[in-house]
């Protein structure tokens, strides 16, 4: 669990298109084996330490005669932002991913000085 000291807690959410690859015939729809989609969020206010994040699909379009796999994770999580990374693998024919995200964690207290 992580525990925050701050009563200045921030929330923010947003959405991002990872990628629309039947249009051009692009990897995730046309290719097989690993593939990987990386899209940097970055924060609209940075927090005081790295939030926790959360990532969901909010939407997935898939070829319906292959297996659908898929695994979407938040990685290099930072105070400014994180990586929305989606993998998929083996002979999976993927047309679009569109992912949410939210971010939770402290914020900068104004009233706390950082004194070298």
């Amino acid at each position: 669990m992580k525990r925050f000291a701050s009563h200045l807690l921030g929330v923010a959410q947003g959405a991002e298109i990872m990628f629309s690859d039947f249009e051009h015939d692009g990897p995730m729809w046309s290719a097989e084996g690993p593939r990987e989609a990386r899209v940097a969020v970055t924060f609209g206010e940075a927090f005081s330490t790295a939030p926790v994040v959360h990532v969901s699909m909010g939407m997935w379009d898939t070829e319906g005669q292959t297996n659908q796999r898929a695994d979407l994770r938040a990685e290099n999580i930072t105070p400014q932002g994180f990586d929305m990374v989606f993998r998929t693998w083996g002979d999976s024919r993927i047309a679009r991913v569109r992912a949410d995200w939210m971010a939770i964690g402290p914020l900068p207290d104004d009233d706390i000085w950082d004194v070298d």
